[in-house]
């Protein structure tokens, strides 16, 4: 396994990307153009979920957009890993993020005020929501279920991630492998990995650097299928998790209530393929975070209890942390 992938720790994680999300200004409300407080320039910032090159294109339609709607800049930011938004968030620096459903909830403990904007949808009239795989290779015999991931090389996505981490400590929990997720509990039942991609994760499966790993369902069945990285029977699906709620769009509320107000009705209503599309600008299919998705439903915190839930199970450290 490649040492930038085994040996990269959460700490050292959260430094690097805490200092690339406030090492430059924005985000600090400056520059108000608009009888609803919107600053002249908002700066959205991501992570990668597929090939970190095409992030910051996969966010162009959702840009644009913005910029339309609001006469604002869009300063785009992109980050390793799920902290070093949370950080950017709770220190003013960041106005809008996407984040999964375990970082939204790690970023309310820790402080952070946000209000949600929406969550993305797989397609229209589909509620926001995903699940996560356990996979192993698709040859692999001995491996047929969470309970043979004991004492191996296991890749995760991140520790702040919901599909990559938190809901397979708890499928790995229930399945006897591990007693919680915390740190010292998860290396006596195996050998953590952190990939830092839901792309990385299944790939280092595919590629034998991990016994077994976690991903995220449309990483599987979709993105890497379509990208020729994987073929339908390279992976086999060991495990398959409860529906997760989706991951979201927030807004830092110190932007005040009128501008959150009139961030979500512009991402609820027209942050989606079909609107996007009929603007121009988008072609099918239409990216809106590095991924193919159909748009933004309306969310509200308590969509996010059942995280609490495996939070609970689970007693991981990262949900601690506030």
């Amino acid at each position: 396994m490649n040492a930038s992938v085994r040996g990269r720790g959460p700490a050292a994680l959260a430094l690097s990307c805490l200092l690339l999300l406030t090492a430059c200004g924005g985000g600090d409300g400056e520059d108000a153009t608009a009888e609803d407080g919107l600053p002249g320039t908002l700066v959205l910032a991501a992570i990668p979920n597929e090939n970190s090159t095409d992030l910051a294109a996969g966010y162009e339609p959702l840009i644009e957009l913005i910029t339309q709607e609001t006469g604002a800049e869009v300063e785009f930011r992109q980050a390793s890993d799920y902290a070093g938004v949370v950080e950017g968030l709770i220190a003013g620096h960041v106005d809008i993020a996407f984040l999964g459903p375990f970082a939204y909830t790690v970023a309310l403990d820790n402080g952070a005020e946000i209000t949600p904007l929406g969550a993305v949808a797989p397609a229209e009239g589909v509620p926001a929501g995903y699940r996560s795989y356990g996979l192993t290779q698709g040859d692999n015999d001995a491996i047929d279920g969470l309970a043979d991931f004991a004492g191996r090389d296991v890749c995760f996505v991140d520790p702040g991630s919901t599909s990559g981490f938190l809901y397979p400590s708890a499928g790995l929990t229930e399945a006897g492998v591990i007693d919680s997720a915390r740190e010292e509990d998860l290396t006596a039942g195996l050998r953590p990995v952190y990939a830092g991609g839901h792309d990385a994760s299944a790939l280092a499966v595919l590629n034998g650097d991990c016994e077994a790993g976690f991903a995220m369902e449309s990483m599987v069945d979709q993105t890497l299928i379509d990208s020729g990285d994987l073929a339908e029977g390279d992976l086999k699906k060991v495990w398959t998790s409860e529906v997760i709620p989706g991951s979201l769009f927030v807004a830092r509320s110190e932007l005040g209530e009128a501008a959150t107000e009139r961030l979500t009705t512009l991402f609820t209503e027209r942050a989606n393929a079909d609107h996007l599309m009929g603007e121009g600008l988008c072609d099918s299919p239409c990216l809106l975070t590095g991924e193919e998705a159909w748009g933004v439903v309306p969310a509200t915190d308590a969509d996010y209890d059942s995280v609490r839930r495996v939070c609970a199970t689970t007693r991981s450290d990262k949900c601690e942390e506030g």
